[in-house]
C-alpha cells in the first residue's frame, strides 16, 4: 500500500542531509517539501499543512526550538527532531516542548523511516476514533476509558488508580515520548526528589501485571534518562 497520501516537511539547512532525507522518504512513497530556515519552514508549514515535520534545531536564522514552539501553538502533527545535539538536556527540552521523537545525527536510514512510519501510525491511531469513542486498542492491549478497564489478550488487568492513570496518559499520547517531568506533573501534580523513583516503581508494577519481564518488549518503552512512550512498533 502506498504512503504517498502523507506529506512531510523537512526543515534542515545542510543541503546534503536535506537531499538525502528527501530521497529516502520519496523512495518510501511520501510527498516531501523542504525548507532551509525557520522562516521558510513556518511559511511552508502554514501553506503545505504537512502530516509530519522533520526538524533540525541548528537553523541559520533562529533556533529550531522556536519553530517547534510555533508548530505546537497551532497543530498536534508529529514532529521528529533530527539534530546533531546529543546532550540529554536538549533532548528533554525538545520533547517537553512537544516533539514526538528525537533522532541524533548521524542516523541510520532504516531507523529514520521506521520512526516516521511509527509516528504517523500512532498519530492516526489516536486521531481517528479511539479516544472519542472511549476505547483504545494497541495490539493485544485494550483500554475502555469510561469503565477504566484495561485488558491484555482479553484478560482484565487489575491496576491501581495511579497505574491506570499512567497507562491512560501514555495511550492518549501514543507514539510520543513523554518525559519523566511531564508524566509526574500530570499524575501527581508535583515533582520532588523521590518522584522519578516512584514513577519507575509504578512502571515496573505495570509491566509485571501486563505479563512482561524486565528487558522484554512491552507496549510501553523506556527512553533511558528521558521518559516513556506507548507504541506498537
Amino acid at each position: 500500500m502506498s504512503n504517498n497520501k502523507y506529506k512531510i516537511l523537512i526543515v534542515e539547512d545542510e543541503e546534503n542531509i536535506r537531499s538525502f532525507v528527501t530521497a529516502l522518504l520519496e523512495a518510501s512513497g511520501y510527498q516531501v517539501v523542504c525548507a532551509s530556515s525557520a522562516k521558510s519552514g513556518e511559511m511552508l508549514f502554514s501553506s503545505y499543512l504537512p502530516e509530519l515535520v522533520i526538524l533540525d534545531l541548528g537553523l541559520p536564522d533562529k533556533d529550531g526550538m522556536e519553530l517547534l514552539r510555533y508548530i505546537r501553538g497551532t497543530s498536534s502533527v508529529p514532529v521528529i527532531v533530527l539534530s546533531a545535539r546529543t546532550d540529554e538536556n536538549d533532548k528533554v527540552a525538545a520533547l517537553d516542548m512537544g516533539a514526538n521523537d528525537y533522532v541524533t545525527k548521524p542516523f541510520g536510514s532504516a531507523e529514520l523511516v521506521a520512526r516516521v512510519r511509527s509516528a504517523l501510525r500512532n498519530f492516526r491511531r489516536v486521531s481517528d476514533s479511539e479516544l472519542s469513542s472511549g476505547r483504545f486498542e494497541l495490539g493485544a492491549l485494550t483500554i475502555d476509558y469510561p469503565s477504566r478497564r484495561v485488558t491484555v489478550n482479553e484478560v482484565e488487568i487489575k491496576l491501581t488508580q495511579t497505574e491506570y492513570n499512567i497507562v491512560a496518559l501514555l495511550s492518549e499520547h501514543c507514539g510520543k515520548v513523554l518525559t519523566y517531568s511531564v508524566i509526574i506533573s500530570a499524575i501527581w501534580g508535583y515533582n520532588d526528589y523521590n518522584s522519578i523513583k516512584k514513577l519507575q516503581v509504578n512502571m515496573a508494577n505495570i509491566r509485571k501485571k501486563f505479563g512482561f519481564s524486565p528487558g522484554e518488549k512491552c507496549f510501553i518503552e523506556n527512553e533511558l534518562g528521558v521518559g516513556y512512550r506507548m507504541s506498537g512498533s
